[in-house]
């Protein structure tokens, strides 16, 4: 097959004086022009794209959005203009910070039994909304799942994210990623820290397979990279995405200790550690003592029921009898307990920052 190029087609009501505009403002570059006597066509290419300029065209107006690390530097530092023939143009910032809004903070309970609908997501994968408001914008959290198992159509891709978690509930799955060596196998009770931007894919899952992903801002960018291929030779263990180190943990040999609230032990997930406090992961499980009633000064605070029931209490909200599927977020300050817990309860627990105070009320 021979060279294929494709444009997109702007009109112009003033071809002539267009011509200064989209090279000496934009920056652009005329690669032709036509008829040579009386011009009613060029086409002009720059800024990763190509566009064909046609005098006289039928249809609306077009729009260009072009974006720049140094968007300054491009039209005297104006971000919305129009040219002479009528195209609009908009100039921003290629890679904006990732900016997290303030957490409109709520008593969540979302319980699996809600039958709460299952929608079809990327690379087909079905994904549950665990909280619904999503507090705000400030934090995503889904209950992924593939019923049938096998290769993933994924493609090398990455998320514009400030934190991601992948806590892998049942089965599977096997995922490639930016300098970490081979593909790693992801098991039921083991996580993944993705920082952000590195690049990975999903290779193959289990039947069955079902995780716990968070992300933080609610709303982020995913985007392809056509470029890498995955795995690369390169094994970096030590190497920060953005201050933020890539995890791998697994639940065989955790060592667990008691944990901040009475009659509960837990184990570290190391990711308080390697995203520098960005967010903390512990898995809880009953321990010694008696649940009590306590509160906290943490910004965001997820739980899931993994395993196991227990009637979540808050102060002047109904007590909720959880099992598992469950998700539950108490906001800072709100007296909560975690009561009368069967022997086999599991929680994942998910904190935003990773450092946080709990008081104990006796």
């Amino acid at each position: 097959m021979g060279e294929i190029r494709g444009e997109v087609i702007l009109p112009t009501q003033s071809l002539r004086n267009d011509l200064p505009f989209f090279t000496n403002v934009l920056g652009l570059r005329l690669d032709s022009i036509f008829p040579a006597d009386d011009p009613a066509v060029a086409v002009l290419s720059g800024h990763g794209m190509r566009i064909r300029l046609e005098a006289g065209h039928a249809a609306a107006p077009g729009q260009l959005r072009i974006l720049a690390d140094e968007p300054d530097a491009i039209a005297g530092g104006k971000r919305f203009l129009t040219s002479p023939g009528g195209t609009k143009v908009a100039i921003g910032i290629l890679n904006p910070p990732t900016v997290k809004p303030p957490t409109q903070h709520a008593f969540v309970v979302r319980r699996l039994a809600d039958r709460a609908p299952w929608v079809i997501g990327r690379a087909g994968m079905h994904y549950r909304d665990l909280i619904p408001t999503r507090l705000g914008g400030s934090i995503i959290a889904s209950h992924i799942r593939i019923p049938d198992g096998g290769p993933v159509p994924d493609m090398v891709h990455f998320h514009k994210v400030g934190f991601q978690l992948i806590f892998c509930y049942r089965g599977w799955v096997d995922v490639v990623y930016e300098d970490q060596g081979d593909p790693i196998r992801l098991t039921a009770g083991d996580c993944f820290i993705q920082p952000p931007e590195i690049r990975h894919r999903v290779l193959e899952a289990s039947d069955g397979i079902e995780v716990i992903e968070i992300g933080v801002p609610a709303e982020h960018v995913t985007e392809i990279d056509h470029e890498m291929a995955l795995p690369n030779a390169r094994l970096r263990p030590d190497r920060e995405w953005q201050g933020q180190r890539f995890v791998h943990n697994t639940c065989r040999g955790a060592e667990w200790r008691p944990f901040r609230q009475p009659g509960f032990q837990c184990r570290d997930t190391t990711i308080n550690h390697n995203t520098r406090g960005v967010a903390g992961v512990e898995v809880i499980r009953r321990g010694q003592g008696e649940p009590s009633w306590t509160r906290h000064d943490c910004d965001i605070l997820f739980g899931f029921v993994m395993a196991g029931k227990m009637t979540l209490e808050g102060n002047g909200e109904e007590p909720c009898l959880l099992s598992p599927g469950d998700a539950f977020v108490t906001p800072p300050g709100m007296a909560s307990r975690w009561f009368d817990p069967s022997d086999d309860i599991e929680i994942l627990e998910v904190s935003l920052p990773g450092s946080f105070t709990t008081e104990i009320d006796v």
